[in-house]
């Protein structure tokens, strides 16, 4: 599979949460985990598409420690996330839209980038943005 066959997955993911995010969570080019965003179902402000699929797998895996996953998102990780994400190791990130499209789209964020989350820990990730950008705009029209 490529990387936009992993982010349309997000895609589709994303249309079954509370809000147009999903998640997909990706190691050796397989699919180990896939989430949405239940804030409200769960009634659990951090019930993100990330939170729920890293919360998923290292529940199942019975280990904190994700470096060697990939994790795509239909949208950039908030702080929240982003930081998770720097907890977990997480060794990538590729998004669909950024915190500043999001915001342009009034879509509630804090306006801190996961790249500035990033560079003021101690891991290195790497941050990719803008894959499937035009499709993943569509899930907020």
């Amino acid at each position: 599979m490529t990387a936009e066959d992993f982010m349309r997955i997000a895609l589709e993911e994303a249309k079954k949460g509370d809000a147009p995010y999903g998640a997909v969570i990706v190691k050796d080019n397989e699919i180990v985990a896939i989430a949405h965003n239940t804030v409200q179902q769960n009634s659990d402000p951090s019930a993100h598409a990330e939170m729920n699929a890293i919360r998923k797998l290292t529940s199942q895996i019975k280990n904190p420690s994700l470096a060697g996953y990939i994790i795509y998102t239909t949208g950039e990780p908030c702080p929240m996330c982003a930081t998770v994400c720097v907890w977990a190791g997480i060794s990538e990130i590729i998004c669909a839209i950024s915190i500043e499209d999001l915001i342009r789209l009034n879509q509630s964020q804090i306006d801190i980038s996961c790249d500035e989350v990033i560079a003021r820990s101690f891991r290195d990730i790497k941050v990719t943005k803008g894959l499937l950008k035009e499709e993943c705009l569509e899930l907020f029209k």
